[in-house]
């Protein structure tokens, strides 16, 4: 659920101002509005994948919409496939840093990606291969020894 950016306006005879009320919330809000758990919240805090939350007079936990978007690209990059220490370090950078540090992590997992579907095609060719052996010894009624099964050694993902 997505809440507009509050506005405020105020009119003056040929002069208008416009600001943004920064809008404080406890960590139910944010979870709530992120569709992260609060005690994924405060892992993220606790790993310094989030910035340390202010703390009201209340002593609640108080953040602002930039660790909304904090979390939205933890989420991001979580469903990317990348681990959170990758995310913890191009969050890190800054500027040209950051947009390098970027594409490189891209690369890297493009790469990760790409021996993973090496090795499930592989596997996959071995399971048809294996079934077809079965179905081709029942046919003729034997029975294959363990030795005739045993599919070609396939890389681990």
């Amino acid at each position: 659920m997505s809440i507009p950016c509050l506005k405020k306006e105020m009119m003056y005879p040929k002069l208008k101002v416009h600001f943004k009320v920064k809008r404080n919330m406890k960590i139910g809000e944010l979870a709530e509005r992120s569709g992260i758990a609060a005690s994924a919240i405060r892992f993220y805090e606790q790993e310094g994948l989030l910035p340390k939350a202010v703390r009201g007079a209340n002593g609640y936990r108080v953040y602002t919409e930039a660790a909304l978007e904090r979390l939205h690209l933890i989420h991001i990059g979580q469903n990317l496939g990348f681990t959170l220490d990758a995310i913890r370090a191009v969050m890190a950078l800054e500027g040209a840093a950051l947009q390098d540090g970027l594409m490189q992590n891209f690369d890297m997992r493009l790469g990760e990606i790409d021996q993973m579907m090496e090795a499930l095609s592989a596997q996959r060719q071995s399971l048809l291969d294996t079934r077809e052996k079965l179905r081709e010894a029942w046919a003729k009624q034997e029975c294959l020894s363990n030795a005739n099964l045993s599919p070609p050694t396939v890389k681990n993902l």
